[in-house]
């Protein structure tokens, strides 16, 4: 280049030399009014614009997205998923797309439920067997008279307060019906009829039971039966919610519940194309015309209590200990033959330490918050509170 050099590049001139280049190829050689007036374009990267629900993640959510509505829509498993994606060059576990599962369904769900159709007032109502974590299991699901999905819960047994919880879920998602038809299961009729003392509007609501009304439910069942039977089985109940939430949302996205464009210039939209709508938050007309509903999340009557039970065998039996927390520190521990204590973890002088605040529920969580925040004004003043026995009074 006549032996003239280009200038050093600084980290804020990081990119093609554009008018070096031209400088150099139009006169052959540079003067220094040339250098002086030389202009240096940058060309820096820029993060690929993507909803944040994916922010760190490894994958591009279009592999995410694909992984999650296959599995949820067709009969395959987890490691099926992962052989199908290797052939697309795609190396990912089975594993991983199980987390993806539990971690995308309700967020998916939430958007779908703002193109919700409403359904009709008169409902169809039963329960179906499933095995979770080899113990048996009801999901209560509901359709309406032209084969709607109203709602479905997930509980661990067929009790009236099953019944109950799954109808206040189903009137505050889909509103009041007008007639329920209910199957032969005595603690159903019960739980409808005990509403009634709760909330007035429920002795409105007609109670019938003819058997071949509710033939539009039970084949309803057949399409989340068969989807459960491609699975090794589902080992948890939390998983096991979540997981058949999903199923639910692709069965009502293919009896087309929601308001969004399944067809366009003549052309039937693919599955791919119609989550890619409600996803991204535009329906045919851009605009949400239909006011978003509440989610219809398989959440068991008894998630709130489990909180203090432990995990348990096929068996019955709690194999460990486990802690349920309260927040700053604070956590319930439940030990495997059923007992449960108040304990408060801090650190005194570079040691942790755990002090004991009583027995649940001797010790409502109301004193034991009140006993915490004792223990935490004594760390405040720089006395070990499991030195003294002032927190016995102090926090009551």
């Amino acid at each position: 280049m006549n032996g003239e050099t280009p200038p050093e590049r600084s980290v804020g001139n990081v990119g093609e030399m554009t008018s070096w280049s031209v400088g150099v190829l139009g006169s052959g050689a540079l003067t220094a009014e040339a250098i002086s007036g030389l202009k240096w374009e940058t060309r820096m990267p820029r993060a690929a614009s993507r909803d944040s629900i994916y922010y760190r993640r490894r994958y591009s959510p279009e592999v995410i997205e694909l992984c999650v509505r296959w599995y949820v829509t067709y009969r395959l498993s987890y490691r099926d998923l992962a052989a199908m994606m290797a052939e697309r060059d795609v190396a990912v576990s089975h594993t991983t797309i199980m987390r993806w599962v539990q971690r995308y369904v309700p967020e998916f769900e939430r958007r779908w439920a703002r193109f919700a159709r409403p359904t009709g007032s008169s409902w169809r109502m039963d329960e179906t067997a499933v095995c979770v974590g080899g113990q048996r299991h009801y999901l209560y699901r509901a359709v309406d008279r032209n084969g709607k999905s109203v709602h479905s819960l997930l509980c661990e047994n067929r009790t009236v307060d099953s019944a109950q919880e799954f109808l206040r879920q189903a009137v505050a998602g889909s509103g009041w019906p007008q007639r329920v038809n209910l199957d032969g299961n005595k603690a159903s009729h019960r739980g409808l009829r005990l509403l009634g003392e709760e909330d007035a509007r429920w002795r409105s609501v007609k109670m019938r039971a003819r058997r071949y009304l509710n033939n539009i439910v039970e084949q309803d069942h057949r399409a989340i039966k068969q989807r459960c039977a491609s699975m090794l089985g589902l080992k948890s109940f939390a998983t096991a919610s979540v997981t058949l939430s999903g199923i639910e949302l692709a069965h009502r996205v293919r009896k087309h519940q929601f308001a969004i464009a399944y067809e366009r210039d003549g052309r039937v939209l693919s599955l791919k194309e119609l989550w890619d709508q409600a996803i991204t938050g535009t329906s045919r007309s851009g605009v949400l015309e239909i006011t978003p509903c509440p989610l219809m999340h398989q959440n068991s009557i008894l998630g709130s209590r489990s909180l203090l039970r432990g995990p348990r065998t096929r068996s019955g039996v709690v194999r460990y200990a486990r802690k349920v927390s309260f927040g700053r520190s604070l956590y319930l521990m439940i030990s495997p033959k059923g007992g449960r204590y108040w304990r408060y973890r801090y650190r005194f002088q570079g040691r942790e330490n755990a002090l004991a605040l009583g027995c649940y529920p001797d010790v409502p969580i109301e004193t034991a918050r009140a006993r915490h925040e004792a223990a935490r004004r004594l760390l405040a003043a720089g006395i070990d509170p499991s030195r003294t026995s002032r927190i016995r009074w102090l926090g009551d």
